[in-house]
């Protein structure tokens, strides 16, 4: 059983885990998500593409845009996985950027404005695994106010196994989720965090509200909530540090 981290190499750590979790279950849509704004996204990257070592040159990493590949390949020039951008906002042939050696694909940090490039690459993987860090792909369903955006975020977002989540909604409260695990509430209450719920799913903005409205364990057992340190306001001000 899976606790918030300690520490940002801790909960790499545990995404790293879970996503292996996952893709041995058989997921081959699965994306991992520390929601800290102050993060770095490159800095997460290489810790996390340990997760990978096996794969060598038949890992392919997609970045955004040219921009943020270029700087891949200039900080990760002894690397023997490929490093391709996703290709929007110009003429780019899909199938030119997957190719048949290629094995397992890691996505890093792409937004809402890739959504329907990264669908496209997809539909080109096929069944091969494809793991997503650090997305920012939700936004896509809530500004596009078309028919078609509505279809995107149903039919691909709603395709992916979150396998690692990790946010703080504020400075007392953290949604968790660590693959195979079920989704968490902590709480902190007199600098000790307090596991309050466990839920089958992400919840919603409503449904977190009213569990914290509550105030009581709403798990399904009748088992002791777990407890631990209140360290999760240090993870953040560590993180803070950290992206200085």
């Amino acid at each position: 059983m899976s606790e918030l981290p300690n520490s940002l190499e801790e909960a790499i750590v545990q995404s790293r885990t879970a996503t292996q979790a996952a893709l041995a279950d058989g997921h081959t849509r699965v994306q991992v998500e520390f929601l800290f704004p102050e993060l770095k996204f490159m800095l997460v990257a290489e810790d996390f593409l340990p997760a990978f070592a096996e794969y060598d040159s038949r890992l392919k990493v997609f970045f955004a845009d040219a921009g943020a590949a270029a700087l891949a390949r200039r900080e990760w020039a002894d690397a023997k996985f490929k490093i391709e951008d996703i290709g929007t906002g110009r003429a780019t042939a899909v199938g030119s950027k997957v190719q048949p050696e290629d094995e397992i694909f890691l996505f890093v940090a792409p937004s809402s404005v890739e959504v329907a490039q990264m669908e496209k690459l997809c539909q080109e993987i096929g069944d091969r695994p494809v793991v997503i860090l650090n997305p920012r792909l939700e936004d896509y369903g809530v500004v596009g106010l078309g028919y078609a955006a509505r279809q995107v975020r149903e039919r691909f977002i709603g395709s992916i196994e979150s396998c690692y989540y990790l946010r703080p909604v504020d400075d007392q409260t953290a949604v968790f989720r660590c693959y195979p695990g079920q989704w968490e509430i902590w709480v902190e209450t007199n600098d000790e965090y307090q596991k309050i719920a466990d839920l089958p799913k992400k919840p919603s903005g409503d449904e977190l509200d009213l569990i914290l409205m509550k105030g009581q364990t709403q798990t399904t057992t009748d088992a002791t909530p777990a407890k631990k340190p209140g360290v999760f306001k240090s993870l953040q001000r560590f993180l803070k540090a950290l992206s200085s």
